[in-house]
This record gives C-alpha cells, structure tokens and sequence, in this order.
C-alpha cells in the first residue's frame, strides 16, 4: 500500500484528537487497532467488534 492509498484511510491533523491518527469517517483511533492487535485479538475478531471498519482500514494502520 502505498502513502496515497493511506492518506484516503488514516487522517493525521494537529487540531483533531490531540494529533492522533484516526480513520477517516469514524471516531476511531489508529492507535486503538494497534493496541488490540498487540493485545492478541486476531484481524478477524477485530472487525467482528468494529464493523464499519475494512480489511483495508486494518492493512493500512499496519503498514
């Protein structure tokens, strides 16, 4: 994936949230995926608990 494709998932600006990235659409941070992630919660089981979100969403706070 490449920054372009990231861009139109993830947004990063100073006066939202602190700075913090977050998918763009939903009041959801970057960083809260990567926390589950890194908790053990499988990519599956994440979009079971946050449907509005896509693979790709997933793909792109990875990378």
């Amino acid at each position: 994936m490449d920054h372009r494709q990231l861009l139109v998932r993830i947004r990063i600006g100073p006066a939202v949230y602190g700075g913090k990235p977050w998918f763009r659409g939903h009041r959801l941070w970057v960083s809260l995926i990567l926390d589950n992630l890194y908790d053990g919660l499988s990519i599956e089981e994440i979009l079971a608990e946050v449907p509005q979100l896509s693979l790709g969403d997933l793909r792109a706070c990875m990378t």
